[in-house]
């Protein structure tokens, strides 16, 4: 019989580890992420998840294991090799990080003009695109982000994250200080985009509404370790108890919140 090609992981950790002086953050991450796959990685503060991203994205080089991308080892890469593994990424901030010296156009073209140096004109043409493709008229390109309700930046931010046409998207905390309704339009902004884009997600959140509704695959990070991944379908029946308190927002449960007492 005929072979066939079976893509690798667009996405794939192995063992990653990472401690800070005596702050053990990482303790030996495995994760496999399938091309155009959306992955939601929950957890509460502290747990590890921005160190992941950034691990990831090579800012920071983890102590030992492996991180691949579409089957290539990433960890050590610098240079022009770095550059190329940086170009297939694009970035929702949380909190959206603007430019508040910037106009909306050159915030989503900035990638474009600083990375790609892409001539100005060409770049606000196509910042205008796809701040229509997140539901924004062309003339919000030419206001400053201080002039934008929360959820008008948040689109703006994810304009900002797709415009460079990435393979790969993360998205950190997408919902953070918006009201129930506009963080659903966020949501079904990135369903949308992640889909008709093709775009491989990686997301970070304490939102378990934006996790159901963003996630095709969910993994729980709890002190360094992802302790249960799964469809996102079989989170509410997973038998794991750090899941159930923290799905539920129960203060009783295996997961101990630090409180410091004055």
């Amino acid at each position: 019989m005929p072979q066939t090609n079976v893509l690798p992981p667009k996405i794939e950790l192995q063992n990653v580890t990472k401690s800070f002086i005596s702050k053990h953050v990482l303790r030996g991450i495995d994760l496999s992420i399938a091309p155009q796959e959306s992955v939601v990685v929950i957890g509460g503060s502290g747990t590890g998840k921005s160190v992941l991203l950034k691990s990831i994205l090579s800012i920071i080089r983890p102590d030992k294991g492996s991180i691949k991308i579409d089957g290539q080892e990433t960890v050590g890469l610098s240079g022009a090799k770095r550059d190329e593994h940086l170009a297939k990424f694009g970035m929702l901030f949380q909190g959206s990080a603007l430019f508040d010296s910037l106009l909306v156009w050159e915030n989503v073209a900035f990638k474009l003009l600083q990375a790609e140096h892409m001539p100005r004109g060409q770049a606000k043409e196509r910042a205008i695109e796809t701040l229509a493709s997140v539901g924004l008229a062309a003339d919000v390109g030419e206001l400053s982000p201080a002039e934008l309700s929360g959820g008008m930046q948040k689109r703006v931010a994810l304009a900002r994250a797709i415009v460079a046409n990435p393979e790969i998207v993360f998205f950190d905390e997408p919902t953070t200080g918006l009201d129930p309704i506009m963080a659903d339009v966020i949501n079904e902004l990135i369903v949308k985009c992640v889909r008709e884009r093709g775009i491989t997600a990686l997301s970070i959140t304490h939102d378990m509404a934006s996790a159901r509704k963003i996630a095709d695959r969910i993994a729980m990070l709890h002190e360094g370790k992802i302790i249960w991944q799964g469809h996102k379908s079989e989170i509410d029946h997973s038998g794991n108890p750090y899941i159930e308190q923290f799905i539920h927002g129960r203060a009783e449960g295996p997961i101990k919140m630090q409180v410091r007492h004055m």
